[in-house]
């Protein structure tokens, strides 16, 4: 197999392209992915000159560099995960999420169908269902009701992706993850933020009253999933993907606070922001069905250890913390801290 992974450099996308290198070793991947604040070649070190990943610098949305490197590196499936994926930039600034992850999936789909790829993976999120209530969780047929302009685009991407199936007869599956956390996290997603800003001993930001729940779920074993997805699931479905791990954010940063031997003094509560759901569970059944995907991990064994990495590796956050991303923090969290201090 030669696998395009797009976003191959981010969080999720470098731990899956070390993922494939792994556990399918004959396998070819080719790696595309912008570079933006987000992308770090640097969590692809321990592959520098591997023969069999093939690294290029460039947009999904560039369908002429996409059709070449598919024809190029004889492109058998793609495992699409480049995308704009935090909610509160999208806020700040929605339009790069609507031509990255709407526009430039599309691109990548018409590429895919020029191309005749074999599977075409589509990376998604559970932010496409919108908000739970107090039980309950999303199922594959859940209504999708996103909430911010992250969510919309995401939830647009995959229904192009989907008729692209239906319509063109493309091979495609849908995967939609709960929150992940692991090794290579840039530092403004919530675990991460907390275990810098707590080992700097800075104020720890919570939205609202930190009761706000996700489904957390290792990236490894999101990545197991993603594979299986890839070889064994059934064109034109959707599949689930939950650690089955539902955990307040208040109960995170105290449980990184006493990981790392900080006071809880450090939290500071702050406004919400637009729009915040305030449940997310998955309902992963059909996965586990179907694919006999099962998670490996505990959310405390995997916290613990993804804390610890964080404390461990100071050179990689500390790079990745660029002034670019410290200009960002002030402007999402600075006036809120101010204001409840």
């Amino acid at each position: 197999m030669n696998v395009l992974v797009t976003g191959g450099c981010g969080f999720i996308g470098s731990n899956l392209v070390k993922y494939l290198r792994r556990e399918r070793p004959a396998w070819t991947v080719v790696n595309l992915d912008k570079l933006t604040y987000a992308g770090n070649l640097e969590s692809l070190s321990e592959l520098e000159g591997d023969p069999q990943h093939v690294f290029i610098r460039g947009d999904i949305g560039n369908r002429e560099l996409v059709e070449h490197l598919m024809s190029v590196h004889a492109i058998d499936a793609v495992m699409h995960l480049a995308a704009e994926s935090h909610v509160d930039r999208s806020i700040l600034g929605p339009e790069v999420f609507v031509t990255t992850n709407v526009l430039g999936t599309q691109q990548l789909l018409e590429a895919s169908r020029a191309r005749g790829v074999r599977r075409f993976l589509m990376v998604s999120t559970d932010e496409v269902y919108g908000s739970l209530g107090p039980t309950g969780a999303f199922t594959e047929s859940s209504p999708l009701q996103p909430s911010s302009p992250y969510s919309a685009s995401k939830t647009s991407s995959d229904l192009v992706a989907l008729a692209y199936h239906h319509t063109f007869n493309l091979d495609v599956v849908v995967t939609r993850c709960s929150n992940n956390y692991g090794r290579y996290q840039f530092p403004e997603k919530l675990i991460p933020l907390m275990v810098v800003n707590a080992l700097h001993d800075k104020p720890l930001p919570v939205y609202g009253d930190g009761g706000n729940v996700r489904d957390w779920l290792h990236v490894e074993d999101h990545c197991h999933a993603l594979l299986l997805a890839l070889e064994k699931g059934r064109a034109g479905e959707v599949y689930n993907i939950g650690g089955g791990a539902e955990r307040r954010n208040i109960d995170i940063v105290k449980a990184i606070l006493g990981l790392v031997g900080k006071p809880e003094s450090l939290i500071q509560y702050v406004k919400d922001r637009p729009g915040h759901d305030r449940r997310y569970a998955i309902d992963p059944s059909k996965i586990r069905a179907e694919l006999g995907w099962t998670p490996a991990h505990t959310f405390e064994q995997g916290l613990a250890e993804t804390v610890r990495w964080f404390v461990d590796h100071p050179a990689w956050w500390q790079r990745v913390t660029s002034g670019a991303y410290r200009q960002y923090f002030e402007t999402q969290y600075r006036t809120r801290l101010q204001g409840r201090a």
